[in-house]
């Protein structure tokens, strides 16, 4: 079997879904594409069944947020890998704060529910066609996302961690 490289899995990705495929990168080697949220379970079933790629395995789903990009505020991240060719690629696909829908991979990847509840629970987005989307770490009471950069880390009224007191 030929080794696969990300120029490989790029072409294919744009010969396949063309104007679905945003961007392409290789931070540190490892492919990442930026795919149009309505694209994004095509993109992945297509992944998990091409015959050469072959990426079965979804290793992770994660959100961020990127307060500074209009429009495109939060970001669902996905890690796949293909354990018999060693690859490993990641998705990402940004959806504006007012409307966080991303489709759910829990039809595709049962293993996404956990992964998909906790984004949900940090970030906030909202994963369309969840059988159970609902906080999973958090208590249900909270009304707030806790990992979105809304908040400053450290209350700027506090005096205690002025240097004058450690003696600097």
């Amino acid at each position: 079997m030929a080794e696969i490289t990300n120029t490989y899995v790029s072409e294919e990705l744009y010969k396949k879904f063309g104007d679905a495929i945003l961007s392409t990168d290789e931070p540190y080697g490892m492919l990442t594409v930026v795919v149009e949220v309505s694209s994004i379970t095509s993109v992945v079933d297509w992944l998990k069944k091409h015959p050469v790629i072959n990426a079965h395995f979804l290793t992770d789903i994660c959100g961020t947020h990127f307060p500074q990009i209009p429009g495109k505020e939060l970001c669902a991240i996905y890690h796949m890998q293909s354990m018999p060719n060693n690859y490993r690629i990641r998705l990402k696909c940004f959806v504006p704060i007012t409307k966080p829908e991303v489709p759910s991979l829990t039809g595709l990847f049962p293993s996404a529910n956990w992964m998909e509840r906790e984004t949900y629970d940090y970030y906030g987005i909202q994963f369309i066609g969840h059988p159970n989307l609902q906080r999973i770490l958090n208590v249900d009471e909270m009304d707030y996302f806790p990992l979105r950069k809304e908040f400053p880390l450290e209350d700027g009224s506090r005096t205690d961690k002025d240097d004058k007191y450690f003696g600097r």
